[in-house]
């Protein structure tokens, strides 16, 4: 394979830059004020990301390697073309989901991840619990970023895959770890610039490559494959939307879009930037359909794969880091959250690496990124935002629910045989049953429902005495109602209550319709949140 001088070059001076504003934003970060502020610096950008730069960032939640390789590589591979790239309309869709209904009332309770809501209503061991498929969604994320990076550095520059992955995610870890958010919101302006730049340049070069077919005659027409547009075949419809729907509403719980949302000055501008961000998928889509459009329609044999004008772009493009996880809901000061953020951020980075490393392809990881995410967390989500009455015994049994439904459905790219075999089943080439009938979207529903019913089932056996309170293990319905009638005495600082007005804290021995839908604190603004609103808010 031939070393490309120029293709090396410009990777160097693309890392360059990036390190520098990397560096540069760890100054500024270092520079904000107290540790307090530091440590909120690291995670939230203190809250300060304006329009410009949070609508770069945003955007970047999702566009990347992962994203353009893998728009790419659906609408290249022949089993699926354009109809299966469902990423730039599915992401889009979710950003203005996301910013119709749940950024303003995370932005608005001041919340610092995505997690808060959930120890907060469900309580630190529920949280732990859903920490672990977010944790996961976010590392096949990352993977699927270095891995698409890794092959086309490998490509350019001749160089060894594994050593570019490991290089990049070393660059792409360091800037993170020194400089926290406003690291990852600066780099995310260099690199959507680069990226843009660097396909729409290409794009006019390899469409006139001599090796190159029409590709509005090979996007109806088999010549070198079948059509690049694809098709939907009538028993695949299930299927397809099992997958939009994955990508759409599993798009929506994730701690890399929530701390941007929770990043931004202020809830109004959170929802603005969700919906510039979507009209953003949408236009860097574009290039990388044309790109994998190109590649169905080019002769192989007559581009060797070193000269390919359909790579040269890649060359400072697809370095973009997906945000690491960061929790922090531990007890200790300041400096020593920030150190143990530092230190999440590099064995995420190592995890994420490594899995990249063992990965075969970036459109697999593609989707196992958002699978966990929308069965389990996306439920949770609706649940602990806009259901009243929740519990923690219906989180548990939504979350068991969901994950029994949908490990027993097997997953081909994981090589894993379900156990549950629904209508529509069939074995692949490596002998794998694959499902059509659209198990994860019942995985979820079912999860949700779980916890609405398990919810208000423990709730009426606890407040009736059907079971005694010594039950009540998780202290989620007589613990949390003594908390929430002894919380009342915060209302008397704002002279809206009397102290003699405040029911006695015992426990109910009946049950109404309006106790049973009611679950105030999930919506109550804390104390430190920078918009909290006061005596009306506190009220409602």
């Amino acid at each position: 394979m031939a070393f490309h001088v120029e293709g090396l070059i410009a990777i160097i001076v693309f890392y360059l830059l990036i390190l520098l504003v990397g560096i540069w934003a760890a100054w500024r970060t270092k520079n904000s004020g107290s540790a307090e502020e530091r440590s909120e610096a690291i995670i939230v950008g203190g809250r300060d990301i304006g329009l410009l730069v949070g609508g770069f960032t945003m955007t970047a939640t999702w566009v990347g390697g992962g994203y353009i390789n893998g728009t790419a590589e659906a609408v290249y591979v022949p089993d699926y073309g354009l109809a299966w790239a469902q990423a730039p309309i599915g992401y889009s869709l979710s950003l203005i989901l996301g910013g119709l209904f749940f950024a303003k009332p995370m932005r608005s309770k001041g919340y610092v991840t995505m997690l808060d809501p959930f120890q907060q209503i469900y309580g630190k061991r529920m949280g732990g619990l859903l920490f672990i498929p977010a944790l996961m969604g976010e590392m096949f994320w990352a993977a699927a970023i270095f891995s698409a990076l890794g092959a086309t550095i490998s490509v350019i520059i001749d160089v060894d895959v594994r050593a570019s992955v490991i290089v990049s995610a070393l660059i792409a870890t360091l800037y993170t770890l020194v400089g926290g958010l406003y690291s990852v919101a600066y780099t995310d302006v260099v690199q959507l610039f680069c990226i843009f730049v660097g396909l729409w340049i290409s794009v006019p070069f390899a469409l006139s490559h001599p090796a190159v077919s029409d590709i509005g005659f090979t996007a109806v027409h088999a010549k070198y494959q079948e059509p690049w547009l694809g098709t939907i075949e009538s028993f695949e419809v299930y299927s397809w939307l099992d997958s939009f729907l994955l990508l759409m509403l599993g798009g929506i719980p994730w701690q890399a879009y929530f701390q941007r949302v929770l990043s931004s000055s202020s809830a109004t501008y959170a929802q603005v930037l969700s919906f510039l961000a979507a009209f953003g998928c949408l236009v860097m889509a574009l290039p990388a359909i044309l790109i994998g459009a190109i590649g169905a329609s080019t002769a192989s044999p007559q581009v060797p794969h070193t000269s390919s004008p359909i790579l040269v772009h890649l060359c400072i493009v697809h370095m973009h880091s997906c945000q690491q996880w960061i929790s922090t809901n531990v007890h200790a000061s300041d400096k020593e959250i920030v150190w143990v953020m530092r230190i999440t951020v590099f064995v995420f980075g190592a995890s994420a690496t490594a899995m990249a490393l063992l990965t075969k392809t970036v459109y697999g990881l593609w989707y196992l990124s958002s699978d966990l995410v929308y069965i389990i967390i996306f439920p949770q989500l609706l649940c602990v935002l806009f259901v009243k009455g929740t519990n923690t015994y219906g989180a548990v049994a939504g979350y068991v629910s969901g994950l029994f439904l949908r490990i027993t459905g097997g997953e081909p790219y994981l090589y894993l045989q379900p156990l549950i075999f629904y209508p529509g089943y069939y074995p692949d080439k490596n002998g794998i049953y694959n499902q059509r009938f659209p198990f994860k979207t019942l995985a979820m529903v079912t999860s949700f429902l779980a916890n609405i019913g398990i919810s208000y089932l423990a709730k009426y056996l606890f407040e009736s005495g059907s079971l005694p309170p010594k039950l009540d293990l998780f202290d989620a319905v007589v613990a949390r109602h003594s908390e929430e009638n002894m919380d009342k005495t915060i209302l008397v600082r704002n002279e809206n209550i009397k102290l003699d007005e405040l029911a006695p804290v015992k426990p109910r021995q009946s049950i109404t319709l309006s106790s049973t839908f009611t679950n105030k604190e999930a919506f109550l603004n804390i104390d430190s949140s920078p918009e909290g609103s006061g005596t009306e808010d506190n009220l409602q």
